[in-house]
């Protein structure tokens, strides 16, 4: 009988040792390393066309190298295509993350079915018929989707070899185990081992592969953090359960911008594209209120107008509350810092809440001017004209700075119906012929003066 080999691996980072020990000397957290049951293999695991077995790898001139071939693959999805940066390249390894519930197998379930290229759905979670229970509310009827229920790669590689499907989706990476790895599914070593199967077969076959990856409680990708490093890109799914708006994120991307964002809406009939995203995140009034100003932001190349909150009110307690709800609340404690300093406002004794609406959060600079708009509006308790946004960031000294593409925000305002944009004079702004009034200001005192 051949002699079982183990080693330790911690279950924080991945890293590797040789015997037990209390702390993980990578990443310094305790009690986190456990021994696990290795076997290096000794076969294949998975076998190539008979046309491609003989292949030899040699190197080549990149200016010799052929491109043309890695056409991408249009996922029928706008917003999808839009985060891989224009579509699915061929051979490359996607891994999807999100919080339980949040609809990530709806996502790619609902891809396969509408796709026309030949698509298997791995699913290590779920029976077949609760698989098709779903897909009968998202589109009953499809050609290319074929669902496999299976966790072992070996038996997963075998099927993927008579079916030779065009696009592989697992569901997830923590349920697979392979033969070669006699730890439990979903142990360090075990998911190292399957994703490197899925790796070698998507890039010799040109296969794209979507993971479905598990989340721990810190909101990372759950198993060892090589797993991101492995594939080309990470993508995540974020939002709220209780609403209905679902942001997709590329933490990573080998092949495209990470700035891009996709947004959907969970309905009873899977998740719809939002191809307007401003008309959700700025909400309909029946009347003028105090604390609301509108923003022009940017998320990769997309406009987007958001509606800043601010609440503003006498601090009951003694000592002032500062809250930010999707804005960086240290930048909202040098915005009133600012104000007081700059502006002559004491909010020092005042409770200041801020929250961007939506559920999505926002780094732009350029929403300081709706920020600070929405907390003066708050504090005189004197409601902004509707028609008006914002787009400029507020420097320590009170000036206006310019922000980048501000074309692009006036443009997008205007579209929406917008009478007066507020900008820093110090932008560049060609634009001719334009119906919205773009109104230049230098200092936070010419705002004041504005709006007061």
């Amino acid at each position: 009988m051949a002699k079982v080999k183990t080693s330790f691996f911690c279950q924080s980072c991945g890293s590797q040792y040789s015997k037990w020990q209390g702390q993980c000397t990578a990443c310094k957290q305790w009690n986190t390393i456990v021994e696990e049951v290795i076997q290096k293999p000794e076969k294949s695991d998975w076998k190539l066309p008979a046309s491609s077995t003989n292949r030899v790898s040699k190197p080549l001139k990149i200016n010799e190298i052929d491109s043309s071939a890695d056409a991408r693959l249009n996922m029928i999805d706008n917003e999808f295509n839009r985060v891989l940066g224009g579509g699915m390249v061929p051979g490359s390894l996607i891994l999807l993350g999100g919080e339980p519930g949040i609809g990530k197998s709806t996502l790619l379930l609902q891809m396969a079915l509408k796709l026309p290229y030949k698509t298997l759905y791995v699913s290590g979670e779920e029976s077949q018929k609760q698989i098709k229970m779903r897909a009968e509310r998202i589109q009953p009827n499809s050609e290319n989707c074929y669902i496999l229920t299976e966790t072992k790669t070996q038996n997963i590689f075998k099927q993927v070899e008579a079916l030779e499907p065009d696009i592989l989706v697992i569901d997830s990476i923590q349920t697979l185990h392979s033969d070669y790895v006699e730890s439990s599914a979903g142990s360090i070593s075990q998911i190292k081992e399957c994703t490197t199967e899925l790796i070698k077969f998507a890039k010799e076959t040109a296969t794209p592969v979507l993971l479905i990856g598990h989340i721990t409680k810190d909101g990372n990708i759950a198993g060892p953090k090589i797993l991101e490093h492995m594939v080309d890109t990470v993508l995540h799914f974020e939002g709220d359960r209780n609403h209905v708006f679902r942001i997709l994120r590329a933490n990573k991307n080998r092949f495209g911008s990470t700035n891009e964002l996709g947004i959907y809406e969970m309905q009873g009939s899977g998740l719809r594209e939002v191809s307007n995203p401003s008309e959700i995140l700025i909400s309909e009034k029946d009347g003028e209120l105090s604390g609301n100003a509108i923003a022009a932001t940017l998320e990769g190349m997309r406009p987007l107008m958001i509606e800043v909150q601010a609440l503003v009110s006498t601090a009951v307690y003694g000592t002032p509350q500062r809250s930010a709800t999707g804005f960086n609340a240290k930048r909202l404690n040098m915005l009133l810092a600012v104000l007081e300093k700059r502006a002559g406002f004491r909010l020092g004794t005042k409770d200041v809440f801020l929250n961007i609406t939506g559920g999505i959060t926002v780094d732009d600079p350029a929403i300081d001017l709706a920020v600070v708009a929405a907390i003066l509006s708050s504090n005189e308790d004197e409601a902004l004209q509707s028609d008006f946004c914002f787009a400029a960031e507020v420097g320590l000294s009170g000036e206006i700075r310019p922000v980048q593409r501000v074309e692009q925000r006036i443009l997008e305002a205007e579209k929406l119906g917008f009478s007066t944009i507020f900008v820093s004079k110090y932008n560049k702004i060609s634009l001719k012929n334009t119906k919205i009034k773009i109104q230049l200001i230098s200092k936070i005192e010419d705002l004041v003066e504005f709006l007061v």
